[in-house]
This record gives structure tokens, sequence and C-alpha cells, in this order.
């Protein structure tokens, strides 16, 4: 129960919920009690056995609360009897016995009122947090990571440990306390039949344990498969078309009938093992109350030191242990499939990102004068990707990145918006290390137009609202105008309140572009990064998109990385990479002239 500790932040909030379940289980576990020793007199009313009592009892402390207790009762059924009947007496008991099992229902459905708050609380603050750590982690983390798996834990582990933090509570309160008082009321009938039934308890145990022993790595292994065939779904819905052209339907059914396979196979093993523990439980009271049949029964007809009512109420107490050990056994194999869920939360909530702000970090408005790329190195995972690039980008001037796929074009700019960190070197703002800013500050300053244009199954407007929050329409239709955009959403059936679908599948690839662009533009940001931004488009489209871009970055600060080098012949500067290194630099007129690797780029595509 050790995640209980880890996560028990998540509980503090919800305390009083807690604290008022554990109350009422204190109360149900003490009716669940008294009830069934009200069948005692009821059963003694029944068959006359009632010692009788014409004197009223003194109380004279809680040392004789029982035979207190036990003698005013039996002075209440004499004294009925005497005056009203034995009827009258049987029919009060009858009203004492469904009292008391009222209560013990009532303070039971309390109980279970009070910790559904706590429980789904728990479930919404652990998801929120997961949530919170999903976008704040760094995107280093997620290539190492499949994104079903990460779905699993958020919606399935999230559930099991919500279940096992209910099982936990009824371990610790509920059931315990519910033996306890029983023990206590049959210690009270007869020492010795107690003493007996103890003989069995340890031998119970010990093979219940015995049972949960593997619960924990056998669950592991379900929840991880789970988060196999979550995957193969999630890449399944996301390369529909590409599974459909290269008719690879039955690749991907094969791959995840095997996943489903493993998962049923995993989880009938855990199921099995889990409900073995109920029947076993159940034949092990059984057992013991036969046993008790017997050894109770010879005190009841043989040495006569046992009343017949004390006798079946006694059984009634005995049996009602059952239920809560049954029930204790079921939570401890909770505990541990929830302990294994526990873990793969943990996993994420407690990984440290690399990219942490400083305590001291700096909060940056403006942009002022350069963006400085000084001498870094980096690397993905063992080869260097970039090699002692250095880079100076002026306020206001226009820098294009050109050259061969691999050539670290694209780690540019997951560097200057630090999606990732240099392993040598530095990149600074104005003088400043970007690692010294906060990266929300630093993003601030920076658009972002990718190749790939990620939106959002929402409207056009609220695609372009991640650019600028409190943006009015006008502002939004400005935006798009710039972007070219504007032409086709006015013809869209609710203009910029149209769903554009998931990942804007209803529009064209060159009007999903322009949204991204707009989207940018409405940010107003005073750097510019488009990384290949016309790549995937065709020229009608990309001519759209270059002049969309072209009236974005007028006045702007802009880093281009580009594949056609049509598209930035304008450039400030223009810088040809091979291999993490600059090859050559200049303006586009200076490098045709060099007659270096910019030419034969530029004569390849033309060729082209």
């Amino acid at each position: 129960m050790d995640y209980i500790k880890k996560l028990s932040r998540f509980i503090i909030p919800y305390k009083r919920f807690a604290i008022l379940n554990i109350v009422c289980n204190v109360f149900y576990a003490l009716f669940s009690t008294l009830a069934m020793l009200s069948l005692m007199p009821m059963i003694n009313v029944l068959f006359g056995e009632s010692e009788k009592v014409y004197v009223k009892p003194i109380y004279k402390g809680i040392s004789d609360i029982k035979d207190y207790a036990e003698n005013y009762l039996n002075y209440l059924v004499t004294t009925t009897t005497e005056a009203d009947g034995p009827q009258r007496a049987l029919l009060y008991m009858i009203i004492l016995i469904i009292g008391l099992f009222l209560l013990k229902n009532i303070f039971n459905y309390l109980a279970l009122f009070f910790i559904t708050f706590l429980r789904n609380g728990v479930l919404r603050d652990i998801r929120d947090e997961i949530y919170q750590k999903v976008v704040t982690l760094p995107i280093s983390y997620y290539s190492e990571k499949k994104k079903g798996d990460i779905i699993a834990r958020i919606s399935g582990d999230v559930n099991m440990v919500k279940n096992s933090m209910l099982s936990v509570l009824e371990l610790i309160v509920k059931e315990p306390l519910t033996i306890i008082f029983a023990i206590i009321a049959m210690f009270m009938i007869s020492v010795k039949l107690t003493f007996f039934v103890f003989i069995f308890i340890p031998i119970a145990g010990f093979i219940i344990s015995r049972i949960g022993k593997s619960l924990k790595r056998k669950s592991d292994k379900v929840q991880r498969e789970q988060g196999v065939f979550l995957s193969t779904l999630e890449e399944t819905l996301g390369g529909l078309k590409v599974i459909k052209g290269f008719n690879a339907e039955n690749r991907f059914y094969k791959k995840f009938q095997e996943s489903t396979t493993r998962f049923y196979n995993f989880s009938n093993t855990l199921l099995n093992r889990q409900n073995l523990a109920s029947p076993t439980s159940e034949f092990l009271g059984i057992a013991t109350i036969a046993a008790l049949l017997w050894y109770g029964g010879n005190m009841v007809m043989v040495e006569k030191t046992l009343s017949g009512g004390a006798f079946i109420g006694y059984m009634a107490l005995a049996y009602q242990i059952l239920t809560p050990a049954k029930a204790i056994s079921k939570a401890s194999y909770q505990v541990k499939t929830g302990n294994a869920a526990a873990e793969r939360i943990l996993e994420i909530i407690e990984t440290k990102s690399v990219l942490e702000d400083k305590p001291d970090a700096i909060t940056k408005t403006s942009f002022d004068s350069e963006i400085g790329i000084n001498n870094i190195s980096f690397k993905y995972d063992d080869d260097l990707v970039l090699k002692n690039f250095s880079l100076e980008v002026p306020k206001g001037k226009s820098v294009a990145l050109v050259g061969q796929s691999g050539s670290g074009k694209s780690t540019i700019a997951n560097l200057v918006t630090r999606f990732y960190d240099v392993n040598e070197g530095n990149i600074a703002i104005d003088g400043e290390n970007i690692k010294n800013l906060t990266k929300h500050s630093l993003r601030s300053l920076m658009g972002l137009v990718t190749q790939d244009s990620i939106l959002f199954n929402d409207s056009i407007k609220n695609n372009l609202l991640l650019g600028k929050e409190d943006a009015s329409d006008e502002q939004i239709v400005d935006a798009l105008k710039i972007a070219n955009a504007w032409e086709f959403v006015e013809d869209l059936p609710s203009g910029i309140d149209t769903n554009i679908g998931d990942s804007g599948g209803k529009l064209s690839g060159g009007q999903q572009q322009r949204i991204s662009i707009a989207r940018a533009v409405l940010k107003n940001p005073p750097i510019m990064i488009l990384d290949e931004a016309t790549s995937a488009l065709d020229t009608e489209s990309e001519r759209l998109v270059q002049d969309a871009l072209e009236n974005m970055m007028k006045n702007r600060t802009s880093i281009v990385i580009a594949h056609r080098l049509s598209t930035i012949q304008n450039a400030n500067l223009i810088v040809v990479m091979q291999k993490g290194e600059i090859a050559e630099q200049g303006t586009h007129e200076e490098l045709i002239a060099s007659d270096g690797v910019y030419k034969k780029l530029v004569e390849m595509q033309s060729f082209e």
C-alpha cells in the first residue's frame, strides 16, 4: 500500500468525506453486531427460554454493561409477557430487530454516499494532474512512449486506483470493525466457543494469502497489454489512408488481434485467480460454521452450558464474520492490482521534465536586437545532428535554412523554441540564454508554422484563438485575409464557426496550411519560425501560401526552413546546411555567383 502514501495528497482535499465515511462505518459495524445479538432474545421469547426478571436492574458502570443489558431486556420481556402476553413481547423483539437492521443499512448507505465524493474527486484530480504532466513533459519523452499506453494509464489505470482506494478504506475500517465487534460479542456469549473458532482463522488466512501473491505481477501484464492495443488503435485511426492505400488492413488487424489475444489470456489468468478468492473464503467459512455446529451443538445438547437462543445468536455472529472476511480477501486483491496500476500512474506523475524553468527564470516580454545561436552541438540519440553550429538572426531580418533532408534544419527550429535543449553551446535572445527565460515567455515571442498543419476538431475560430485567446471576430477575419484564407472561409456554411473535422480533415492541404498561418498571424509575434511550411503543397496552393507567408513576414524577424528554394529567394540571408554544419551562406544572388552547393540545389529543383 506504498502508493496510498504517494497518492495521499490527492485524498487530503476530500478528507472530510473520508472522516464521515469512517464514522458511518463505525456505526454500521456496531449496528450489524447489535442486529445479530437481537436475534437471541427473540428466539428465547419464541421458545419460552427467557430468564424471568421481575425487578428492574440497576446500571453499575461499563464493566457491568453486558449483564445490565441482558437483565434489562429480560425484565422488559417478562413484564410485557405478564401484562400483554407473549405475542406482544415477540412483536417488540421483531420491531427491535427491524430497527437495528434499518439503522445498519442507513449507515451503510451514508458511508457509501460520502465515499463516492472522495473516489470521484480523487479520480478527477489524478486525471487532471496526469493530463497537465502530459502537456508539460518535453516532446522527447513521447518519442520513447506509445500514445495508447498514455491513454490506457489516464483511463483504465486511474479507474483501477480509484476502486483500489475504496477497497483500502473497507480494508482498514468497515470490515475489520465489523469483525472486531462481532468477536467481542462472541466472547461475551462464550469464551470457550470463540477460542475454538480462532483455531481456523490462521489456516484460512494463510490459504487466501497464497492465492493473492502473484496478482500484482499478473495485473501489470494486463495493463501494459491494454496500452499496446490502444496504441495500435490510435495508430490505425491516424493512418487509415495509408493502411487502405497499401491494402494493409489484414496486417494491422492481425497485429491488433495478437495484442487482444494476449490481453485475453492475461485477463483470464488474473480474473480466475481473483475469482478463486470468494469461493475459497466462503468454503473455509462454511467449514468453520460446520465445526461450530458440531462443537457448539455439543455444548447446548450435552454439556447444557449454552442456551439455544445464545447458540443461534452466536452462529449468526460467526456467519456475519464471513461476509467482511470475504470482502477483505477481495479488497486485498484489488489493492494488489491497484498497486500495479498506481506504479504506472506515478511513473508519469513523478517524471521530472528536463526542460523545467529555473527557479529564478526571467519573463521576457519583448524582442529587441537579435537571436544568437552560439557554437551549438546537439544529438537526439548517439550521432550529432548539429556540430559547432553558429548563426545570428538580426531583428527584422529573414534568415532561410536550406539543405538536404537530415542536414539539421528542423532541429534548429526545435532548439530555438526550446522543445529540446542543446548539448553544447547556447541560444540567446537579446544576449540572454533562453535557458534563463521561462518557456512560456520565450514561446510567447514566437509564432510557429510547421510542415504538417496541426489543427484540432473544432471550429476555424477556436483553432485561431489558440494564437490569441481574446481576439475579436474582426481580428480573426483580418488574420484570415492576410493568410489568403478568407476567400474560402467566407464561403463555408457557418463561416469562421464551421467545424473543420478531425485534424482539419474537411479542408484541403493548402486550406489547412493557410489556417495554420492565420493562427500565427493572429498571435502577431515578433519572431516567426516557418518549418517547411509549403513543402507538402501543390503549385497553386504553394503560391497562395507563399503570398500569405510574405504578407506575414513583412518587418518581422523570421527563421525559414525551406525545401523548395523558390520560396526563399528574397530572404536577407540563406544558410546552406550539410550534415549539421554550415556549407555556405549569403544572399540568393551571392550564392548563385559562388557556384557552390546552393547553386547545385537550385539547378536540381529547376530540372525537376
